[in-house]
Formats: C-alpha cells, structure tokens, sequence
C-alpha cells in the first residue's frame, strides 16, 4: 500500500502554474443523529437528524456563509446521497446539493448500528478496531439484517452486508476527488457534506497519506473543514470549525 501512496502523491500534485488560483474544498460533516449520540456505527442506515442536528446544520450554514461571504456555484455543492447529508445540506441553506454517491459513509457490514460493545460481545473479539481491523473480518454470524425504532418513532432498517475494507474506501474517495477536482483547478470553491469517517479518509487521500493516519483527526457533527493547496502541496487551511 505504501507505494501506491507514494504513487497517488506524485501523479496528482497541481501544477504550479495552477495552484494560485486553485479553489478550496469544504467538507461539511451532517449533524447529530440519535446514533452519532449512542455511539452506534453509522454507515449506510438511512437515519435522520434528530432536532438538535437541524439546529446544528442550521448553525453551519451561517458558519460558512461568514467564511465564505461569495458562497458556491450551485454545480459545485455535493452531498453524499445519504438523508443525514441531504438534510444537512438543505437546512444549511445549499438546498441544490448535488448527490455524490461516493461520498456514502463506510459500510460497516456486520458492525452496522452496533456500539463498539456490541461487536466485541458478539464477535468475541474485545481487541476489534474498525480502524485496524475493518468490517471484513467479523463473522458471518453478525451479517444478519434489523430494523430499529428511534425515540422519534420512526422505525429504519438496517442491512448488514460483508462490509468494506479501510482501503476500499479510500480508493473509493479518490473518485470524489475525479470529480470536483477540475472545478477546483478552475478556481471554484466546492462545498462537499458527508460523513465523518469519509471524509476524513477522504483527507488522508488528498494529502496523500496513509488512510489509517484519519483516526488522528477529530471532526465533531455539523462542523467543517477546508482543504486547499499552499506552495505547491495540498494543505489542511482549517479543520473541525
């Protein structure tokens, strides 16, 4: 993997010509939901925001409004396809987002709607680490779907499949880059609202690191971060706002 890293570096650095007038890359994280509140993992489960959460998207959306006072072109505004994100997205006031499927949260497989807990007692293991381990390697046992009521009534379903590695998702994230990269190289800014482990694999990606180094970054519900290029190398201009 370490040379893939390495080869994902040096073909995808701007050109100098480029990078002074290259746009920044926002990553809006979705609000609160009752399981980013329990702890309870959150891939593809097409959960809503609680109330708090529409008030935090909300809150976001000024955020960024102060930051970015010229906004975002509406074809540079994407959301992972997600509710959570969807919803996020339209409360913060973007309400043309466009879907972006590959910014969809890590599929968690077997760990879906599972606390950490949970997947130590039924899979045995106490030592289970998304981050070092990864959905692939539960057992079979645990791929059984569910259905869950949330304190609002709603009832969601939850599909637990064989899950996806840390490193599939991070080639995954490449594809977003594909995408708003050529806006980026324009100039535009691009606003990008997902989830948190996605894009803070996503920002592994974009530097050019490891993605197990994304562990190392805290990205709290509602809150953004901005990555842009400085000198020449991609940078981290602000992070968890």
């Amino acid at each position: 993997m370490a040379e893939a890293y390495q080869s994902y570096i040096v073909s995808n650095m701007p050109s100098q010509s480029s990078c002074e007038h290259t746009g920044r890359l926002v990553l809006l994280r979705h609000g609160q939901t009752v399981w980013s509140e329990s702890g309870q993992h959150t891939g593809r489960t097409n959960i809503p925001l609680t109330d708090k959460g529409c008030e935090q998207a909300k809150d976001a959306g000024m955020r960024i409004l102060h930051a970015f006072p010229d906004g975002f072109d509406e074809d540079c505004v994407y959301a992972s396809p997600l509710r959570r994100a969807i919803q996020t997205a339209q409360l913060a006031g973007f309400k043309n987002c466009q879907p972006l499927p590959a910014a969809m949260e890590w599929d968690y497989g077997g760990a879906e709607g599972r606390t950490r807990k949970d997947v130590a007692n039924l899979s045995g293991s106490e030592a289970w680490d998304v981050w070092s381990d990864g959905p692939t390697v539960l057992p079979s046992s645990m791929l059984f779907d569910g259905e869950e009521t949330l304190p609002s009534g709603e009832s969601v379903h939850i599909v637990r499949t064989s899950g996806e590695s840390l490193e599939c998702v991070y080639e995954r994230t490449g594809e977003i880059i594909d995408t708003v990269l050529p806006k980026l190289n324009a100039g535009n800014d691009v606003l990008l609202v997902a989830h948190a482990h996605i894009l803070r694999i996503l920002t592994m990606k974009w530097l050019g690191i490891a993605p197990t180094m994304a562990r190392m970054l805290r990205l709290d519900t509602a809150h953004y971060c901005v990555l842009g290029v400085y000198k020449g190398d991609r940078v981290i201009v602000r992070w968890n706002c």
